[in-house]
C-alpha cells in the first residue's frame, strides 16, 4: 500500500467538503494517513476507498486481518472496510 493516491482538487467555491483520512488497521497495528484527501461527501470518500482497494488488492490474501477505516479531521469514524474480503 505504498502507492500514493492522486491528489484531488478541492471542492469548488461555495461548496463544503470534508477531509477524509484512510487508515489501515489490524489489531493494535495502525498505519495512519497523515495527509488525507478532500472530498465533497462521504459517498465520494467510499468511492475513492473502493478504487484504492481494487488497485492494491493482492490475490494471495496479503491483507488478511486488515481493514481500512475512514475518519474525518476530528477523528470520527465515517466507515470501515474489511480488506481481507
Amino acid at each position: 500500500m505504498c502507492q500514493k493516491r492522486q491528489r484531488r482538487e478541492p471542492v469548488g467555491p461555495g461548496e463544503r467538503g470534508v477531509r477524509v483520512f484512510f487508515n489501515l488497521v489490524r489489531d493494535n497495528d495502525v498505519i495512519r494517513d497523515e495527509e488525507g484527501i478532500e472530498v465533497a461527501d462521504v459517498e465520494e470518500a467510499r468511492s475513492q476507498a473502493a478504487q484504492v482497494i481494487r488497485e492494491t488488492r493482492v490475490p494471495d490474501g496479503g491483507w488478511a486481518g486488515w481493514r481500512m477505516t475512514a475518519t474525518d479531521s476530528a477523528g470520527n469514524l465515517l466507515f470501515s472496510i474489511d480488506l481481507s474480503a
